[in-house]
């Protein structure tokens, strides 16, 4: 790959949290997590008016996150060969284009196409925000910038349910809609966005070979195995069905099912500011172990509650995993990377994510079909187990 020039040098410069091109990628990432925790708050509302069978609603967020299992490293790669903005501003302004559609229709199943479209136009979004910082920023700079950004995707998924739910109160498309604001950033990263433009000359398979050909080893499954997982749990259980049983079991309206979910963000927000202190008494791995037994102990104790507040404790103990857990995968990945395909196995490692966000609610759907909701949280923490004795099994050296 051709190397990056980083246009960040210089002495007199100002905080990078203040650089204009920091502020359009903070744009890029909140536009990145809206498409899923912005809607499910209203899933309960929407089965009703549209007479969906709950356990079919998880769909929406399956055929949301599949385009990112099929695409994220093919637009990887071309944004290595034909430049970052000719894959960001047609996947911002299709984002946009296709959610507020869904605003308008009132038939599920074309609900379900205008969301796969949707996701097309997500796909590259939160791979690309991170490869911008990368070419935009070295050394400490670089560091804030990503640290500055994480901070800013936890304020959005803390934020966004609430807002879903508040708008939901109207009508159960509103929230839909709210994807209209990815056309205007668009056109600022179009016009505003001063980066540069890195061209690869390596062909798709050459790069995609090499890449998986580094990370085929036993250490490398059980770290994507483990973001699957979490994934899986999260927009699986949590996501698409814990909204489910506020509805059901508690009459819980749109606005405070966001707010019980946004206790969840707010959890992962304060944990992840942390994780450097735990870090220098625990290593990654440990981490990412006991976040599974976090995530088994949260999911397993939501059918014996039976008070919707009493919610918030599984929703804490739930971020308090996340906070912990998927940050330790992101760092261990990026300590046993090879740096030449670093941005090649983060892409695959996005791949596996999105694989996580698909499967998820199409499981949990498959459980609740059979032996009822209750058993979404039961199946949820067997696997979570499960999980623990995977990644262990992988990792111990």
């Amino acid at each position: 790959m051709d190397s990056i020039e980083h246009i960040s040098q210089g002495k007199n410069r100002n905080p990078v949290y203040l650089d204009k091109n920091l502020l359009i990628i903070f744009c890029i990432t909140l536009i990145g997590i809206l498409g899923v925790s912005s809607v499910t708050p209203t899933f309960p509302k929407l089965a009703q008016e549209l007479n969906v069978p709950p356990q079919d609603v998880g769909l929406l967020v399956t055929v949301f996150t599949f385009p990112t299992i099929l695409l994220t490293p093919i637009l990887g790669v071309l944004a290595d060969r034909l430049g970052r903005k000719k894959i960001l501003v047609p996947s911002l302004i299709l984002f946009g284009i296709a959610g507020v559609a869904c605003g308008f229709v009132r038939d599920f199943n074309l609900l379900l196409i205008l969301r796969f479209i949707e996701g097309m136009g997500a796909a590259s979004l939160n791979s690309l925000n991170v490869t911008l910082i990368g070419d935009l920023y070295s050394g400490k700079e670089r560091t804030a910038a990503m640290g500055y950004n994480a901070s800013v995707g936890s304020v959005g998924t803390t934020t966004y349910p609430t807002i879903g739910g508040a708008i939901a109160v109207m009508g159960w498309n509103y929230p839909f809609m709210l994807p209209i604001l990815a056309i205007p950033i668009g056109l600022l990263v179009l016009f505003s966005l001063k980066n540069p433009e890195p061209k690869s000359q390596q062909n798709f398979i050459e790069y995609l070979k090499n890449a998986w050909g580094s990370v085929r080893n036993k250490q490398f499954f059980g770290i994507f195995f483990s973001t699957v997982a979490t994934f899986m749990l999260l927009y699986g259980a949590f996501i698409t069905y814990l909204p489910i049983v506020m509805k059901n079991s508690f009459n819980a309206s749109a606005f405070t099912i966001g707010i019980m979910i946004s206790s969840m963000s707010a959890t992962i927000t304060v944990t992840s500011l942390q994780l450097g202190r735990l870090t220098r008494k625990f290593s990654s791995k440990t981490l990412i172990r006991a976040s599974f037994v976090i995530f088994a102990i949260a999911l397993a104790i939501i059918p014996f509650i039976h008070s919707i507040w009493l919610l918030l404790i599984s929703t804490t103990i739930f971020g308090l995993g996340l906070g912990i857990g998927f940050p330790s995968i992101q760092t261990l990945l990026a300590e046993m990377a090879p740096k030449e395909y670093l941005a090649a196995i983060m892409s695959i490692n996005g791949t596996f994510l999105g694989f996580g966000q698909t499967l998820g609610p199409l499981l949990m759907g498959i459980a609740f079909g059979i032996w009822g909701i209750n058993s979404v949280f039961f199946v949820a923490a067997c696997f979570s187990l499960a999980t623990l004795l995977v990644f262990r099994r992988c990792t111990c050296m």
